[in-house]
């Protein structure tokens, strides 16, 4: 369950920072989630930080993305895999 960023949101900028996979940026009115890369803090916190943080309630489920608690884990280790293999060329001082 991917989650979205409704019309509502007044970009007050308190969102973006709190995304451990940096799944948040700003959109062209307003900020936006990547789907692919939102796992609604499933293996960083118990809860989405996001929405725990967002003064207008403008974060519900993104629809077009229900996935279950088991697929968004499996999606944080891939993004972890993911993000240790940067850090690793980036040490090894290797263009990616």
């Amino acid at each position: 369950m991917a989650l979205m960023i409704t019309d509502e949101c007044i970009n007050c900028d308190v969102c973006e920072p709190e995304c451990p996979n940096d799944a948040i940026s700003m959109g062209e009115d307003y900020y936006v989630i990547a789907p692919h890369q939102c796992t609604e803090c499933v293996g960083h916190f118990d809860t989405p930080q996001c929405v725990e943080i967002c003064p207008v309630a403008c974060i519900p489920v993104n629809p077009e993305y229900i996935e279950s608690k088991e697929t968004l884990w499996q999606k944080f280790e891939r993004l972890r895999a993911q993000q240790e293999s940067q850090a690793s060329v980036a040490e090894a001082g290797v263009a990616p």
